[in-house]
């Protein structure tokens, strides 16, 4: 490859990378999986994407941040929220600070999902298996056994 295909290839890679970015935050790993789907040149790649994180383009704390504002709207739990940022390939310790810098009461968002899947229905008005079920759909959208012990008692 000659240095004008070359460079190219490099505002190429570049145009992709922040179309991809005005639509939204993306993880820095999100990005280089769908630009290797457009271009075979991982080096060019992760250069390109390294000046945009330079620039302030791309950043995983704020993907991170804004990642977890957006399920807590949608009343998911930190546990699913925290597995599916680490399948997006970002650090354990941003996804640790990240959910920790959050400030959301967990608790509150368990008892709002509660409330907007079961209504107000006490959970001594159910039998073992309804309260079974509603334990399993909690920890399905994330929610720790501590959350979900307490927002069912409370929910008496």
């Amino acid at each position: 490859m000659d240095g004008l295909e070359n460079k190219q290839l490099m505002r190429e890679i570049r145009l992709a990378a922040m179309t991809l970015l005005a639509r939204r935050e993306q993880a820095y790993k999100e990005l280089v999986v769908k630009l290797l789907k457009k271009f075979d040149d991982l080096v060019q790649i992760e250069q390109q994407l390294d000046y945009l994180v330079s620039e302030g383009l791309q950043s995983d704390q704020r993907f991170v941040e804004m990642y977890i504002q957006s399920k807590v709207v949608k009343l998911q739990g930190p546990m699913r929220i925290r597995n599916e940022l680490l399948s997006k390939g970002v650090s354990d310790n941003l996804v640790d600070d990240g959910l920790r810098e959050a400030d959301v009461d967990w608790f509150d968002v368990a008892r709002r999902l509660v409330a907007r899947k079961y209504g107000e229905h006490s959970v001594s008005d159910i039998g073992a298996k309804e309260k079974a079920k509603r334990i399993r759909f909690l920890q399905y959208r994330g929610f720790s056994m501590d959350e979900i012990v307490a927002v069912l008692n409370n929910s008496d």
